[in-house]
């Protein structure tokens, strides 16, 4: 395993964990990006205007907050990405089709469904790790060897 650090994985479970629970207590709301970006994305039929500003307001979130984290002195770590543009265009229109075929993704059914005892969403669960672990063999251990 490549630098693994324990301690910051638990340290950042820990924040996605209490965010999660304080969304859920405070407002009522589950968060599940992949829900939040399609309601987001849906055209606005009836005044949502309360429930498209929070929406609003935790995407900016999460994407601010490791920006703001780096003028800090953070380190912002630029991932490597090993294939072209284009797959990786067509790796995340999958995921995003996934997503939505599954009414979700790991943050609303591995954090929230999972905490909240959601039978569909520990099965949901179990598949998405099934995969992972399928995928990663294959590419480490079958194809790229």
């Amino acid at each position: 395993m490549h630098d693994f650090t324990p301690v910051s994985g638990l340290l950042g479970g820990a924040l996605i964990g209490l965010a999660a629970a304080l969304l859920m207590l405070l407002t009522g709301r589950i968060a599940g990006v992949t829900g939040i970006v399609g309601g987001l994305l849906q055209p606005d039929t009836t005044d949502r205007s309360a429930d498209r500003s929070w929406s609003i307001a935790f995407i900016a979130g999460l994407i601010a907050a490791p920006l703001i984290a780096a003028l800090f002195g953070a380190p912002l770590p630029r991932p490597a990405m090993n294939a072209s543009l284009v797959v990786i265009a067509i790796a995340g229109l999958l995921v995003g089709f996934g997503t939505r075929m599954g009414n979700g993704c790991t943050s609303g059914h591995g954090v929230c469904g999972f905490a909240r005892l959601s039978g569909r969403s520990i099965v949901a669960t179990f598949i998405f790790m099934t995969a992972a672990i399928a995928t990663v063999a294959i590419v480490r251990h079958g194809i790229g060897g």
